[in-house]
């Protein structure tokens, strides 16, 4: 962010002879210290919704943020869902906090960086000797009988030099470059102003939800998490996505590499619109939804008892308390279910393990394998996994991309230099001064090259 403290006079904003902001108001949000304020609770909160998981359930938070012992003494669920830091992206107060830091730097860029640049535009002659003092860099020449055109040969050099030379009068001459310099504030505070209206309307008309589903499953959108006042309703949405597949890869040491989804969009008519295999960091994009891999889970196993017809039981997870995961069920081996097994399984790698009733381990199948069990053949046909999906719907995002690229170009062009060079020729001496906002050695260099070009000798 640029911006400029450099004046103790309160701009005034005027149309038609009145003013349009109080005088107060007006100096208190074009204060520097405010913008600086503002930019840090902004930064704060953007923290805390980077460090508290955002969108849970409250079953999440009473979990992970108990009341007793509650982190850092005060830090609990009550107080993450009162304050909204579930959510901090879409709170009132977190959206008051962007639209006064847009309207302080909105007034800043009108007040000050609009006016700086508009007094950068204007120039003058340097038609007084003692006004080359208060320069940075000065120098004086005297002017000999083969050295008349001196003002003349100095507006070459400093066309070849880059330099803009403004209509020359009788002995005076004034030359400046790097004027885009001084536009780059303005433009950096343009791709502010566009990623903050970008976030406030991603905000306003955006949702998120999460949904876990069985592989093979067809599903519309309806475990809204977030969702803006003026989003479009999911349900609303004539068309529907289809899990035809979803997998894993395990490294060789049985370690997760990567879970897939393939999936489909389906019309109201159950075509086929568009298809993509997903997986993390490789979205599905339709219509300005986006769906993310995030988590799997596993639902359920097939399975077939002697002949007969191929069933699907549901399978739970297994508390482990944090050492790692374990999906388990029940399968009846007798008619009259006064004898059963319990199937057990860690992954989706297609392996199971069979516990009697006394929680004997009795045999280990794998996908397609089958074992006799009290009398009865149980044949391992698939175990079913769910993906986790992540949904998110963000119309504000290309403004915040084209803010961002705004805001990089702005910073790029500040960088560079706006210098300006006066020359006064009187009374046969040559007076040349010169000053630079930044990058002083660069200009020195540059002006010393052009005292060398100039074929005068240096009377110091």
């Amino acid at each position: 962010m640029t911006l400029d403290n450099t004046t103790n006079k309160t701009s005034k904003l005027w149309l038609n002879g009145q003013r349009l902001l109080p005088r107060g108001f007006l100096h208190l949000i074009t204060d520097l210290r405010l913008a600086i304020i503002l930019l840090l609770l902004i930064a704060l909160f953007s923290v805390t919704g980077t460090v508290i998981e955002q969108g849970k359930p409250p079953s999440f938070y009473q979990a992970n943020y108990p009341e007793s012992p509650a982190i850092l003494g005060f830090l609990s669920w009550k107080v993450i869902q009162l304050l909204g830091l579930n959510d901090v992206y879409r709170t009132w107060w977190f959206l008051v906090l962007i639209i006064f830091f847009g309207i302080s730097l909105s007034a800043c860029t009108f007040t000050r960086q609009l006016p700086m640049l508009k007094a950068a535009q204007r120039w003058k002659f340097y038609d007084k000797p003692q006004q080359f003092t208060k320069l940075a860099l000065s120098a004086e020449f005297n002017l000999d009988q083969n050295n008349y055109a001196s003002i003349e040969k100095l507006s070459n050099l400093l066309n070849d030099c880059h330099y803009k030379v403004f209509p020359e009068q009788q002995g005076l001459l004034y030359a400046r470059k790097g004027i885009i310099g001084k536009i780059g504030p303005i433009i950096v505070h343009i791709g502010i102003i566009t990623i903050l209206l970008g976030s406030i309307w991603g905000a306003l008309t955006g949702f998120v939800a999460q949904e876990m589903i069985p592989s093979g499953s067809t599903f519309k959108i309806k475990n809204i998490v977030t969702t803006g006042p003026f989003a479009v309703k999911p349900l609303a949405l004539d068309w529907s996505v289809r899990v035809n597949r979803f997998w894993i890869d395990y490294t060789a040491n049985g370690r997760i590499d990567q879970f897939y989804s393939d999936m489909s969009v389906l019309n109201a008519r159950g075509e086929e619109v568009d298809h993509k295999k997903i997986f993390v960091n490789e979205p599905l994009r339709y219509q300005g939804i986006t769906f993310y891999q995030t988590s799997w889970n596993i639902v359920g196993v097939k399975v077939q008892i002697n002949n007969s017809p191929i069933f699907q039981l549901p399978m739970a997870e297994i508390d482990k308390r944090g050492k790692g995961k374990l999906w388990g069920t029940w399968i009846p081996t007798k008619s009259d279910l006064s004898s059963g097994v319990s199937l057990v399984t860690n992954d989706l790698q297609g392996t199971v393990s069979i516990y009697n009733s006394r929680g004997e381990l009795i045999t280990i199948l794998r996908t397609g394998m089958s074992t006799e069990i009290n009398g009865a053949t149980l044949k391992l046909l698939d175990i079913v996994g769910s993906t986790g999906l992540q949904i998110k719907s963000d119309p504000g995002i290309i403004g915040v991309y084209t803010g961002f690229a705004i805001l990089i170009f702005g910073v790029v062009i500040s960088y560079f230099s706006h210098s300006q060079i006066w020359a006064l020729q009187k009374d046969c001496r040559l007076y040349i001064g010169g000053k630079t906002n930044r990058a002083q050695i660069t200009f020195e260099k540059e002006i010393l090259y052009i005292f060398d070009q100039l074929d005068y000798s240096q009377e110091k």
